[in-house]
């Protein structure tokens, strides 16, 4: 049995790395970037899940004992639920043969269980979320990986300043190369935004999103920042940064449609000032009304008689059915 922590669309788009050479998509090429990859829709080029290597070889070796293991495996469990992935998990099945148990999203099936002791900063942040209008506030967090250089932190800084709009950034150690903490912030900054913005190292990134403030997510499309915010309802801003993020984040925007594309090619300031601006203002009802949607949708495969509920009930069923046929 494997337990897959990504998308079944971003493993799928791995599982065809000896197509994607055959057809001369990898390794990518700067004048293909924005080609479309006919095999692959929506993706571009730019969109496949490469990593940063001197030895590919090894990488496609790495990928496809990855998709071997799976391919010769009892069953797979998914972080996904069958309402949001459900064209990809029929042509996954069809293409594998082996049982499927998307019982997903798995943060809600512990829910309950989480402990919900806060320490001072988590108190901090809520008092200040509580502050701010309705759907008001963009929550920036690019996960707990990638890292970004001195210059991209700056324009982000400046971009948010620019934008008018609260704004709640995680910024932890480490995400600035070279840098500690909050060093590479410009003097006069924090008189610029007044109790505009918060930096924080860390937050609570569930109850964020679930505060009625929030109405905007910039993220790195990591799956399970992906799956938390829209089963929290809140549309995304994507600037992907490796791997299967830029899967995820191609299907947020052109497929499920709850979010906008920032590539992190154009992280300036007046970019990211018309991005989190207009382009957010003129679209962002209806990226929310498909976010909800989808939030519904979650919901229904989460309940009782739902797809998630019942795979699971498949899948601790699995042992008793083997027990008794031996």
């Amino acid at each position: 049995m494997v337990l897959t922590t990504s998308g079944v669309t971003s493993f799928c788009a791995f599982a065809a790395y000896p197509l994607l050479r055959d057809k001369h998509y990898l390794p990518i090429q700067d004048s293909r970037l924005d080609e479309l990859v006919t095999e692959l829709p929506p993706l571009r080029a730019k969109d496949l899940p490469v990593m940063e290597t001197n030895e590919p070889e090894e990488l496609y070796l790495v990928v496809n004992n990855m998709v071997e293991g799976a391919r010769s495996s009892s069953g797979i469990i998914w972080n996904t639920f069958e309402d949001l992935e459900s064209t990809t998990l029929m042509d996954f099945r069809s293409e594998f043969q082996v049982p499927v148990f998307p019982i997903g999203p798995f943060y809600k099936h512990s829910e309950n269980i989480l402990p919900t002791t806060k320490n001072k900063e988590d108190h901090a942040t809520t008092d200040w979320l509580d502050k701010q209008d309705p759907r008001t506030v963009v929550y920036v967090s690019f996960g707990s990986l990638a890292d970004i250089e001195e210059k991209e932190f700056l324009e982000i800084a400046w971009g948010l300043r620019n934008t008018k709009r609260p704004f709640l950034w995680v910024v932890r150690s480490g995400l600035v190369r070279g840098t500690d903490w909050l060093d590479s912030l410009p003097c006069g900054f924090w008189e610029n935004i007044g109790h505009k913005g918060k930096i924080v190292k860390w937050v609570n990134q569930l109850e964020v999103l679930a505060h009625p403030a929030v109405g905007a997510f910039w993220t790195h499309c990591g799956w399970n920042s992906t799956l938390e915010s829209i089963c929290e309802g809140v549309p995304m801003v994507c600037t992907p940064c490796f791997t299967d993020q830029r899967v995820n984040a191609r299907y947020i925007v052109d497929v499920w449609q709850v979010g906008i594309m920032l590539e992190r090619s154009k992280l300036d300031r007046k970019e990211i000032e018309k991005v989190l601006g207009k382009q957010m203002l003129e679209a962002g009802d209806g990226m929310r009304e498909s976010c909800l949607k989808l939030k519904q949708r979650a919901n229904v495969c989460l309940s009782k008689d739902g797809s998630s509920s019942k795979y699971l009930e498949e899948l601790i069923a699995i042992p008793l059915i083997h027990k008794k046929t031996r």
